[in-house]
């Protein structure tokens, strides 16, 4: 962390089901000078938050409009439906849309599933969010499809949820704006990529500190001339006397 990020916080947004926990704590670790501020919103709205500069990066469920952003996908998630206890489905370990074909089921306006055809018959209504869509469920008059983190998100103890194998499925990925891709922005990809606090983020490491100059060590005396050098303090002997 340079001087410049001192008193700098980071804004992450999410959509709902993802849980950011793990990333936040290794944040928190590593960039003790930098708060990390989560910013919750519903799927559909977290592009543009990111658009409009009120949050630095965010867990979005694709797909979205790439416009402008810069986007990782990280996982992808299994699609479950969410049927009452008491239901024929929950008896099954899992299902399929086929299983489905008679019950009336609920499509939520904040839908974060791409259907190329929607599962079961039409419900007697679209309701506005997947909270709603949870208590329609719980009231007996449908059932819900969903990723399975908003399963668990809306977790009641008279709703269970069964995977549906052969369902269309979300994948969340990491987003930013790429004309805003800070050093801040690069240490948070790095986070999330598992990557080692000396690798974290794309900047180009200082310069190691330049080793002190070793001294020349003296040069043997060369080899191979056929004459050897007179030891110091022993003086030549002259022609000897006849």
């Amino acid at each position: 962390m340079t001087d410049g990020e001192t008193g700098k916080v980071f804004r992450l947004a999410y959509a709902p089901g993802v849980t950011p926990a793990k990333w936040v704590n290794v944040w928190t670790e590593r960039m003790p000078g930098v708060p990390i501020t989560l910013v919750a919103a519903p799927a559909a709205e977290v592009v543009g938050l990111l658009r409009d500069g009120a949050a630095d990066a965010g867990f979005v469920r694709l797909p979205v409009d790439r416009d402008g952003l810069s986007v990782i996908p990280l996982y992808v998630e299994t699609t479950v439906v969410v049927v009452p206890k008491d239901h024929a489905v929950a008896a099954a370990d899992e299902v399929t849309i086929d299983d489905l074909t008679d019950d009336e089921v609920f499509h939520p306006l904040d839908d974060t599933i791409e259907w190329t055809a929607r599962p079961g018959l039409p419900a007697f209504t679209r309701p506005a969010t997947t909270t709603d869509a949870v208590e329609l469920v719980a009231a007996g008059s449908g059932l819900l499809l969903v990723p399975q983190s908003l399963a668990r998100l809306h977790h009641r103890r008279d709703l269970t949820y069964r995977p549906v194998t052969d369902a269309p499925q979300s994948q969340v990925a990491l987003a930013w704006p790429t004309d805003a891709t800070t050093d801040l922005v690069e240490d948070f990809i790095g986070i999330v990529r598992g990557r080692t606090v000396n690798s974290s983020r794309g900047r180009t490491p200082a310069s190691p500190a330049a080793k002190p100059a070793q001294r020349q060590a003296q040069k043997p005396a060369q080899k191979g001339s056929g004459r050897r050098t007179a030891p110091a303090g022993r003086k030549r002997k002259g022609p000897r006397p006849r």
